[in-house]
């Protein structure tokens, strides 16, 4: 049958609307599911290249179908919330050939028995096993796991099978797939839930999923796969969770009386026309309960003589006053528990009350409950069998068991006054059984410990016993690594209070030890505990455990290293968390309690921003730009580079309002009124023209445009009483609306303010923010932040950060004068925009700040970078450094104890300091052109720095007193080097050339031949006999010099990309050269000639270097990868562990830039975004250090291999001690 013609003519009015907006291939399923759509059309349509010619190649489609097809695609849109389109077609619908009363005998087959008619149903699994649901969807470490939650996904459905096929196993069908061959159980909820959804929509399209006994929304949530779903809950607003039409059914709560008759016959053994009159009697004051009709029936089954007195057990009623954790309200049950825990063995009763004790939703295993009841595992198994036949506990799957939450309300109440002691016994029984440490398995037994332990010390009040765990390096190891750091914070802030005051400091030591390092916790493989607490403060008793435990293990060979020198810069944010990999934007509630934070992963989580917990996560379709919480943090507004803008339930995780596709251009920013009354969302876009507007929530398009703007908008704003909203734009200038009409009643002309800049010159507004009286607004554009009055326009005030950085970001506190801008140096600042002056610079971030945000209260301030961190800061907190950064370009010095660094800081002084100490031994003037490499001479005591104009000055160690000034280079200079004399000094610089200084006389000897920057040399000898000189540069070549005559050696043609680093070994026979072009080479120094060709990284070779017998090569690249080589024949030895990527995708946090082994040439040190030591025989990393900043360029050695010099990306100095 044709397409009926107003069906066709809708379709092609409607064209160009459903070809713009809507996803075919989310459509298909559906269509595929109803049999109108074969697969090879929906291959035709998807093999389109672009989303609009799928959707075109859909509608093509559509005109060249029947009736049942249209239908079928209308029914699609509705499904997959695409109700303005099925609102364009719902018109049109043609006459559908299905009559009503198939569906009106379906619902009355419903009403009557619970489940549609049809062939037997295939039953996969138990449904109870989802209710630990509720904790494994939040975390991949939590007691279950992911892998074991997919497992519970596909064994948890009551799947009825309306196929005429009913011998076919669904069970089987999901464990294999399509392809008919079994792939790895599914390793993410969302894989299971796709693997799911094709079995259901595509594969056995009549099905109907059944979910029986649902007590919670996430339960549901992890079904949602767009089916037919038969619910059956006491919850009503459950169903809200998820989207699609519901019909609702009303059941009557238990079962009837024949009903419960049948149960009571079979579990006490006798014929149902043999049961005596007392047994209608007990079905009635059960009132319907199973469980309560179930465990009276147990119990008559082992006493059959006892009709009459289990009936006047549940006459009784004193239990009507149990607090119940559910909506059930059956008196009986309580009667019928009373009456099978009497009917126990004495020793039993015991035994089962013990059971109160348990978490809720809580399974267990006969091995734990053998510790639990200090008892062999086979008994503790028999004697839950036989709670399991008498119905006072249910077995979920062999050997694991649980309690009905009603149960362990009854046990609760029954034994509260003896639960501080039955936790106790607990507590003791674990401590008999794990003397020797705590359990590091990951079976169900160590995972309930790992997790609970703390809980029952802390209903047990043993404080001292709470004390040891949670201040105690090993069990933050432990549960770390299983758990996450977010557990172990929440145990601290739950419980801390139960510590003493002395102890409860101790606890907050070791929480922020936990809220500033637990980013790192999320890295694999796991840190060593152990050595991340020796980076703590050194009066702190998070540090005093890790150095016994240090020196302790360093006895049997491991690694640990101290740092020895106090970094100066304490940690100022309170909470880090490392959220996303890839781009990320977060904002803070209202309320300061929780943090959402999106970005390219396409999901939106939301964190306790106290533990940094994962509360929540949503999964969208497409990469989340933005997201806002609304006024009374209910509601968060998510923006997709889609366009499309979703209003979600932050409680029910649902998807409450979806406006399409208004803006054009990918939208930049959003955010809500700061009130409900009314509740307003602003967003703003790349559009030239329509790029701001306001949404009403209740109207299905946006209420206002607001025009003005003729660039992309890049944030908008509203002011503290809604009155107004601003935007800030490409254009150079900030506008101001009126709420809600969207008129634009001023114009701040923000480019304007800088003076200096041409008229081609753009400046980009990136954002605005209002002062707490709303007569003011702060805007940040280029290197400023600028405040204007709100009604003239006028500049009151212009702030310029440090170091001329580009501001990103700005807002102004709602409760003080404070201005926090986020800046592309990686720093946060705080300034008071009263007194023009800044109070605050807060460091940690390892790239470009991107936003910051204060709470209503001001009490906190968030910060999100692209190191892929938020931070969260207590305001109070925060102030002005004292601390000096330092630049990476340094030199090191070992004298004995005693150890000397040179570098610029960050003012661009030279700083000669004592290493260990800190005590500054020199500190120049500020130089007025940067200053980009330094050299220490012991003797005589001097230090040269070389600058990015060309000069290089010798100063005097300690007075600092100019003994040279050496003009000469045109360009940079690069790198510097005394000979061994201290009386010559080589300098190379981007001006291709090198110079060899009598730096005392002036005398200078100038090496040219090399086209590109000379970033480094090497003397061929320390000896001072020889005066040869290797050099190397990015024009590919390496160049021998004779320093004194000037005269060029020889010119070797080595790679044909730039040349990295290049390395002599000990020995004097060979050197090594890497190279952009990812090879190294080895080279004969006496014949100057190619011996081999170091082949197999994968990008540039960055670094490179000789053991010390001159035996073998180590290679590092910008991927992170170590190689070991044999330097004999060419031949790979080993290549250095490649773990899991880090964050940086990179086997060692970014580029491996230094290396060094040891003198014995037994270990590694490599440099890069962290220090790692390495075993060479094997291969396999020792220890890794995690400086606070990253990009490390440069690792100083001792000679003795015990000591180690870097400074990081932030500025910091490290002295690294090893650990005797």
């Amino acid at each position: 049958m044709a397409l009926d013609e107003r069906a066709q003519a809708c379709l092609l009015r409607s064209r160009h609307k459903l070809e713009e907006v809507m996803k075919p291939a989310v459509l298909l399923d559906h269509m595929i599911s109803d049999e109108v759509v074969t697969v090879e059309e929906e291959d035709m349509i998807t093999n389109q290249k672009t989303k609009s010619e799928q959707a075109a190649a859909l509608v093509e489609l559509l005109l060249k179908k029947d009736n049942s097809c249209f239908r079928s695609f209308y029914n699609a849109l509705l499904k997959e919330e695409y109700e303005e389109l099925a609102y364009l077609l719902k018109g049109h619908l043609p006459p559908t050939q299905i009559t009503a009363t198939l569906n009106i005998t379906s619902r009355m087959c419903l009403v009557k028995e619970a489940c549609p008619q049809g062939p037997r149903p295939l039953y996969i699994g138990l449904q109870r096993r989802m209710k630990s649901g509720r904790s494994s969807t939040s975390s991949r470490r939590t007691l279950v796991g992911l892998q074991s939650l997919a497992w519970l996904v596909r064994a948890s459905l009551f799947l009825l099978l309306r196929q005429s096929d009913t011998k076919l196993s669904l069970k089987s069908a999901f464990l294999k797939g399509s392809t008919g061959c079994v792939p790895p159980p599914p390793s993410t909820l969302d894989e299971a839930k796709e693997r799911l959804r094709f079995l259901v929509i595509r594969k056995y399209t009549k099905s109907l999923l059944i979910l029986d006994d649902v007590w919670d929304s996430t339960v549901l949530k992890a079904f949602d796969i767009n089916c037919r779903i038969l619910l059956t809950t006491r919850n009503r607003s459950l169903a809200d969770v998820v989207n699609g039409n519901k019909h609702e059914v009303e059941v009557n709560s238990g079962v009837d009386e024949d009903k419960a008759l049948e149960i009571l016959s079979q579990l006490s053994k006798v014929e149902r026309y043999k049961l005596p009159v007392e047994a209608l009697s007990i079905v009635k004051k059960c009132q319907g309960s199973p469980l309560a009709v179930s465990m009276i029936g147990s119990l008559l089954r082992e006493n059959p003589d006892r009709w009459g007195y289990y009936l006047g057990q549940l006459e009784k009623n004193q239990f009507r006053r149990i607090r119940k954790s559910s909506s059930y309200n059956y008196e009986a049950l309580d009667q019928a528990m009373a009456a099978g825990i009497e009917d126990l063995p004495d020793d039993y009763r015991e035994l089962y009350n013990h059971l109160a004790v348990l978490h809720k939703d809580i399974k267990v295993t006969a091995k734990l409950m053998s510790v639990f009841w200090d008892l062999d595992q086979v008994e503790a198994e028999d004697i839950l069998s036989d709670f399991v036949n008498r119905a006072m506990l249910f077995v979920d799957q062999p050997n694991v068991f649980y309690l009905h939450d009603l149960q362990l309300d009854f046990l609760l109440e029954q034994n509260k006054s003896q639960l501080k002691s039955l936790h106790t016994k607990v507590v003791r029984l674990y401590q008999h059984r794990y003397k020797d440490g705590p359990p590091t398995s990951s079976d169900e037994e160590s995972l309930y410990w790992i997790r609970y332990l703390a809980y029952h010390m802390a209903n047990a009040n043993l404080s001292q016993e709470l004390h040891s765990l949670l201040l105690s390096l090993d069990w933050i190891s432990v549960k770390g690594q299983i758990m996450g750091p977010a557990h172990l914070i929440n145990d601290y802030l739950e419980y801390g209070s139960i510590l003493d005051k002395e102890n409860s400091e101790m606890c907050r030591e070791f929480q922020e030890f936990l809220s500033l390092s637990g980013h790192y916790l999320e890295q694999r493989p796991f840190p060593d505990i152990v050595q991340l607490a020796l980076s703590q403060p050194h009066t702190s008793e998070v540090y005093r455990q890790a150095r016994l435990l240090a020196q302790e293990r360093a006895k049997d060979g491991k690694l640990y290293f101290d740092v020895t020198n106090e970094t100066s810069v304490e940690s100022l944010s309170r909470l880090v968390i490392h959220p996303h990999q890839g781009s990320l934007y977060a904002c803070l509630s209202n309320d300061g309690t929780k943090i959402a934070s999106c970005g390219a992963t396409k999901n939106l989580k939301v964190f306790r921003a106290t533990s940094g917990e994962k509360l929540s996560e949503f999964k969208l379709r497409d990469e989340v730009v933005c997201c806002a919480f609304s006024p009374d943090d209910s509601l968060l507004a998510v923006c997709s580079s889609a366009r499309t803008i979703q209003v979600w339930s932050v409680d029910k995780g649902i998807v409450l309002r979806t406006f399409e596709e208004e803006h054009q251009e990918q939208i930049n920013h959003c955010v809500f009124t700061n009130t409900t009354h009314p509740l307003l969302l602003a967003t703003c876009s790349s559009e030239q023209l329509l790029n701001a507007r306001l949404w009403n929530l209740n109207k299905p398009t946006s209420q206002n445009t607001m025009f003005g703007h003729f660039e992309p908008v890049n944030h908008c704003c509203f002011s503290p009483d809604d009155a107004n909203v601003s935007t800030s734009s490409n254009d150079g200038t900030v506008k101001l609306f009126k709420v809600p009409s969207g008129n634009n009643w001023n114009s701040i002309d923000v480019k304007g303010a800088f003076k200096d800049l041409d008229d081609d010159d753009e400046v980009a507004v990136r954002c605005s923010s209002w002062t707490a009286d709303g007569k003011r607004i702060v805007c940040a554009a280029r290197n400023a932040a600028l405040m204007f009055d709100v009604e003239t326009s006028d500049l009151l005030l212009e702030i310029r950060p440090s170091f001329l950085s580009t501001v990103l970001h700005c807002d102004v506190c709602p409760t003080s004068n404070l201005l926090a801008m986020a800046l592309s140096n990686y720093a946060v600042e705080l300034w008071d925009i009263e007194e023009n002056t800044k109070k605050a610079d807060c460091s940690g971030h390892l790239s470009w700040v991107e936003r910051v945000q204060f709470s209503r209260d001001g009490s906190q301030l968030l910060s999100s970078s692209d190191d892929e961190t938020i931070r969260l800061w207590e305001t109070k907190k925060l102030h002005m450094s004292s601390a000096v950064f330092l630049k990476r370009n340094s030199d090191v010095l070992f004298n004995d104890n005693n150890i000397v660094v040179s570098a610029p800081d960050h003012c661009n002084r030279l700083q000669v300091r004592e290493g260990r100490t800190g005590d500054v031994l020199l500190q120049s003037e500020k130089k007025p052109s940067r200053i980009r490499c330094t050299c220490l001479c012991r003797d005589p005591s001097v230090v040269v720095l070389g600058q990015e104009d060309g000069t290089v000055q010798v100063l005097e160690v300690p007075s600092g007193k100019p003994l040279a000034t050496l003009l000469g280079h045109t360009k940079t200079v690069l790198h510097c080097q005394f000979t061994q004399n201290g009386q010559t000094l080589i300098t190379s610089s981007e001006d291709s050339t090198i110079r060899v200084w009598k730096w005392p006389s002036g005398e200078c000897q100038v090496l040219q031949g090399h086209k590109e920057q000379v970033r480094c040399f090497a003397l061929l000898s320390l000896s001072s006999n020889d005066s040869s000189l290797l050099s190397w540069s990015f024009d590919g070549t390496v160049k021998v010099w004779n320093t004194e005559s000037g005269q060029k050696l020889q010119d070797i043609d080595a790679h044909r990309g730039a040349i990295l680093s290049c390395h002599v070994s000990p020995d004097g026979r060979l050197f090594a050269t890497s190279s952009a072009d990812r090879t190294a080479k080895v080279w004969h120094c006496e014949a100057w000639q190619y011996a081999f060709t170091l082949t197999g990284h994968r990008e540039c070779v960055r670094s490179c270097r000789f053991s010390w017998d001159s035996e073998c090569l180590a290679t590092g690249d910008d991927n992170g990868e170590i190689r070991l080589w044999n330097v004999n024949d060419g031949s790979l030895l080993r290549i250095c562990s490649r773990e899991v990527k880090d964050s940086t995708d990179s086997f060692h946090g970014g580029w491996v830039t230094d290396l060094h082994f040891s003198p014995d040439n037994s270990l590694l040190v490599s440099a890069g975004g962290y220090i790692k030591w390495w075993d060479v025989k094997a291969g396999v990393a020792l220890q890794t250090f995690y400086p606070k900043g990253n990009a490390l360029r440069k690792i100083h050695v001792s000679s003795d291999f015990s000591t180690f010099v870097t400074v990081d990306s932030i500025g910091l100095l490290y002295v690294l001690q090893r650990v005797p």
